[in-house]
């Protein structure tokens, strides 16, 4: 499998800090659009914008809107983004801003919108539980087509940076998901998993490394 670069986007086209996971989409047109997070400087606060184009190259030169801004209580990051039919459905990391030195504590919330762009939020989706591998929160990384997720956990702060991958089933209402199981399934953190058009998955994701940096690898894994 060979990749090639298109286009590459610095954290000053977005004004910010720096820029973390972002979520690639097609709309019902046929344009591309991602959403990208953003650090707004000098806090420890969080955005997603999004941008949109023909082809991903040109998102060098698109259009930024503000989609989630979060507020002075919320960092909102790491999208991720569905579209089926003309309703669109997102997962997204929360991390409250209220104690001082705390902001990596997180969950997920569910949002809809009928555009992508002008969302309307709806429950908390994901949460860690006390006690357990994913006590200091949840971060949904990946959703299925049938409902079924994956999130990324951890249990304290000092592990922040290092979490793990736990599976999670639909729940009610819709939108929201419950944990299954009491371990994590792997130590990758940020799995996507993409679906293929002759069947099977493409998996991505941070494989950690004996320095405490991550690697980005992918498997092909067939039904």
């Amino acid at each position: 499998m060979g990749l090639s670069t298109v286009g590459q986007l610095d954290k000053l086209q977005f004004g910010a800090e720096s820029l973390e996971r972002p979520a690639i989409v097609r709309t019902e047109t046929g344009r591309w659009r991602l959403y990208v997070s953003c650090a707004t400087p000098g806090t420890k606060h969080w955005r997603i914008d999004a941008v949109e184009a023909d082809d991903p190259a040109g998102f060098l030169d698109a259009r930024i809107r503000p989609v989630f801004p979060g507020d002075e209580l919320t960092g909102v990051k790491d999208p991720v983004i569905r579209r089926v039919g003309s309703r669109w459905r997102a997962w997204i990391c929360c991390h409250p801003l209220d104690l001082p030195g705390e902001e990596d504590r997180m969950y997920t919330r569910y949002a809809t919108s009928t555009d992508g762009l002008t969302w309307t939020w709806g429950r908390i989706a994901l949460a860690g539980r006390e006690g357990t591998w994913d006590a200091r929160g949840a971060r949904i990384t990946a959703v299925l087509a049938d409902g079924r997720a994956s999130y990324d956990g951890r249990a304290t702060k000092e592990e922040n940076f290092s979490e793990r991958t736990g599976l999670a089933t639909p729940s009610t209402p819709p939108g929201t998901l419950a944990a299954a199981g009491d371990a994590p399934v792997s130590n990758a953190r940020y799995l996507d998993v993409v679906p293929l058009p002759m069947g099977g998955y493409r998996i991505y994701y941070e494989a950690p490394l004996l320095d405490g940096s991550h690697e980005l690898r992918t498997e092909l894994v067939m039904n």
